[in-house]
């Protein structure tokens, strides 16, 4: 069964904070059988986009939160590049969502629960620190981390 997935473009944050956002989007991608990640692109107080993991719905290996988030925050910006934007996500980014953080030109990034296995920020290569890495934006990893570490354990406990 593939759904409509519903961005939230240009909604004004007015007390609710973004990380809280991407949670909504990770259980919303849990709802639907998706790997629970939930990403929100901010600027200047503004939510451009907001997404859910879309694997499977769309069968795309490339349909992380992250990616969908950044592709519909440069459709709303009209650029490819979002370097006065934040990037919030609820889990560490892999390789792939880590090159396209540095190839947006996103300004920082804010995420959740780290991930030992698949990310590439702060665990595995480290993407942002390899020579090879065009642009780095600020990092701030454990953001609620124990929260999103819950939503991850229960959707995969709920899968064995």
């Amino acid at each position: 069964m593939v759904w409509e997935w519903k961005l939230r473009m240009a909604a004004r944050l007015e007390g609710d904070d973004p990380m809280a956002r991407a949670f909504e989007e990770a259980r919303m991608a849990a709802a639907h059988g998706e790997t629970p990640v939930g990403a929100v692109v901010v600027r200047a107080g503004q939510i451009l986009a907001t997404a859910g993991n879309r694997v499977i719905a769309d069968r795309d290996p490339t349909a992380h939160a992250e990616v969908l988030a950044i592709r519909a925050a440069c459709a709303a910006a009209g650029n490819e590049r979002l370097g006065d934007c934040d990037l919030y996500v609820t889990l560490e980014p892999c390789a792939m969502c880590a090159g396209a953080i540095s190839f947006a030109r996103l300004r920082r990034l804010y995420f959740g629960a780290f991930d030992p296995k698949g990310g590439a920020v702060e665990s595995g290569p480290r993407f942002f620190n390899q020579p090879t890495c065009h642009h780095a934006p600020e990092v701030y990893g454990g953001i609620r981390e124990s929260e999103a570490a819950e939503i991850l354990r229960a959707f995969f406990r709920g899968k064995r």
